[in-house]
This record gives structure tokens, C-alpha cells and sequence, in this order.
């Protein structure tokens, strides 16, 4: 059985898997779960948008819902994560 990973490993992938993905473009929470632990990734949804929303709260991340930045203190539902905009 793999072992749980902790926050920084999921913080790591979530970075990977944006800067992998480029410049304005999203990715789905259940990507990082199902990279890191594949054989019962739902088991780590929780904890991924909990990484994502720190992530958020640090200016690192995007945190979008329906396709806008979203609140992170009401945060719900369906999200998706991108690399924040340059500044310009």
C-alpha cells in the first residue's frame, strides 16, 4: 500500500501539474489526487483543495470556479487550478 502524502508533496504536485500545463490554463483537483496516489485518489480530494486553497490564501495559485477566481472562504463545488496571472 502507498503511504498518504502530506501537504507539501500535495503543494508540489498541484505546482507541477500548473506550471506543466502553462500560462492560463486550469487543472482539476482530481488530477493531483489520482497522480499521487492512484489507487484510491478520491480519499485525497479533501486534502487537495484544502493544499489548494493554502496555495490560494499565498498568492501562488488560482483557485477558479466556473471559470473565475473564486471566493476561498465560501469555497464549493466544482474547481479548477492555474498558475495566478503575471503581474502586469
Amino acid at each position: 500500500m502507498t503511504s498518504r502524502p502530506d501537504r507539501d508533496a500535495i503543494q508540489a504536485e498541484i505546482l507541477r501539474q500548473v506550471a506543466a500545463r502553462g500560462p492560463a490554463k486550469s487543472i482539476c483537483p482530481s488530477e493531483v489526487a489520482r497522480a499521487l496516489l492512484p489507487e484510491s485518489w478520491q480519499s485525497l480530494m479533501g486534502p487537495v483543495r484544502q493544499a489548494a486553497v493554502a496555495l490560494g490564501r499565498e498568492g501562488r495559485l488560482e483557485v477558479l470556479r466556473k471559470g473565475r477566481p473564486a471566493d476561498l472562504d465560501e469555497l464549493r463545488g466544482v474547481i479548477r487550478l492555474r498558475a495566478p496571472a503575471p503581474p502586469e
